[in-house]
């Protein structure tokens, strides 16, 4: 069964092919402000003429569309931007730039009307530079030529400083396509990224979640990162790194040395490379614990209940919203997903409002009283002491456990149903 996924290596481009891949960012930028300029005039000027009366078949046809989109910067680039025919820019570029373009402005109009799921999309903004140095390339233009040499259009073959062997073995075998591949800056080191399509079926065999595994409860919070409690009875706790706390002493200094350096000035660009390490240093650290913990979970559990959490939410408090972003609550329940769907487990996501910290695991009682500041309590109807996170993920697993039964009788035929109900 193929799975799409992305895999990201580091690039080590000379001089002259770190400049040609700038240039190519900034080609990508161009573009998609060219997209969101001539959408923007065009639907406007469309509006203005139905205003007049005119016929639909005569109205401003408005570009929604990437061949749209496409047809108009290559109708626009001679004249606007004599530059890109001149300067030995792949072509592929500006087109990957046309589909993104098309993919937000398709998505502002699904969320609008109710047709794509999740958070609200808004318009799309002009790209800039802050916004990140990137660029795509279609299909496999981009691709591998050996386990330590990548083929860039129009760049030439560039180093890399990672091993690639995963990927070039499987390309080579066909078990695995390259759909697409972005290039990406950030702190003055290049990633190339590909967009596969690949059999996983014996990596996820081999690494298949063992018979009898146990289960588990997982409460998700800042004081500690998680607090597992398995069905066999085991408890443990998994410290975050908080990767951004630790580097708050280095990001001050930085960001004081970064506002007092001159415009223009070659300080001030060091001091904006140091800021851009110390960023990208902390995103490594939380990714990389991330990654491994999620791993692990997934290939050691059967089954996982996590809570239900509203992140953006959460980050409204200004006393917490910096510690919830630094443990990253979102991208692991991401992770532990997609994951437990590879190794053979299952994730169960309680209800939002599930009270997982204020029920007593023995007798069931919801304490409405208790604070978010009460790490233990003892509860009003049976007088146990509990740990406030250990109880969570005990009701989380027990919530799972009823669900799975409640789920085993609906399915079960005639008698085998009426003795599960009854047991």
């Amino acid at each position: 069964m193929s799975h799409k996924q992305g895999v990201r290596f580091e690039l080590a481009p000379t001089g002259e092919q770190a400049v040609a891949m700038g240039r190519h960012c900034g080609l990508s930028r161009v573009v998609e402000n060219f997209c969101l300029e001539t959408v923007q005039k065009k639907y406007a000027q469309r509006k203005a003429e139905e205003t007049y009366g005119i016929r639909e078949e005569e109205l401003t046809k408005v570009p929604w569309s990437a061949p749209a989109l496409e047809r108009e910067w290559r109708a626009a680039h001679p004249e606007r931007y004599p530059w890109f025919s001149q300067g030995g820019l792949s072509s592929r570029v500006p087109k990957e730039a046309c589909r993104v373009r098309a993919a937000g402005l398709k998505n502002y109009f699904a969320s609008r009307d109710g047709r794509r799921k999740g958070a609200r999309v808004g318009w799309p903004r002009w790209r800039r530079r802050k916004h990140g140095s990137r660029f795509r390339y279609d299909a496999d233009r981009a691709r591998p030529l050996d386990a330590r040499t990548v083929r860039l259009p129009a760049i030439g073959d560039v180093a890399v400083r990672e091993d690639m062997s995963w990927l070039t073995g499987r390309t080579a075998t066909g078990s695995a396509r390259i759909l697409g591949a972005t290039v990406g800056e950030q702190a003055g080191r290049w990633w190339v990224s590909f967009q596969i399509e690949v059999d996983r079926d014996e990596v996820n065999k081999r690494r298949q979640v063992p018979d009898g595994a146990p289960a588990c409860g997982i409460d998700l919070g800042l004081k500690t990162f998680a607090v597992i409690a398995n069905s066999d009875g085991t408890t443990e706790e998994v410290r975050a790194p908080r990767p951004l706390k630790a580097a708050q002493r280095a990001l001050k200094r930085a960001g004081r040395r970064l506002a007092r350096s001159a415009e223009g000035s070659r300080n001030r660009e060091k001091a904006r490379r140091r800021v851009a390490v110390l960023h990208l240093r902390v995103a490594d650290r939380r990714r990389d614990f991330l990654h491994k913990t999620t791993t692990r979970l997934a290939r050691t559990k059967s089954a996982v209940a996590v809570e239900t959490l509203h992140v953006k939410g959460m980050v409204r408090n200004r006393r917490l919203s910096r510690a919830v972003s630094d443990a990253g609550f979102a991208e692991f329940i991401r992770q532990l997903e997609y994951k437990a769907g590879w190794y053979g487990s299952t994730v169960w996501k309680a209800d939002r409002w599930f009270p997982s910290s204020k029920t007593c695991g023995d007798c069931k009682r919801v304490n409405r009283a208790l604070a978010l500041a009460d790490r233990t309590w003892a509860c009003p109807g049976c007088g146990t002491v509990r740990d406030r996170d250990a109880n969570a993920a005990g009701n989380l697993l027990d919530a799972m456990l009823k669900h799975s039964e409640k789920q085993l009788a609906g399915k079960l035929p005639g008698e085998e149903k009426r003795l599960v109900e009854t047991a």
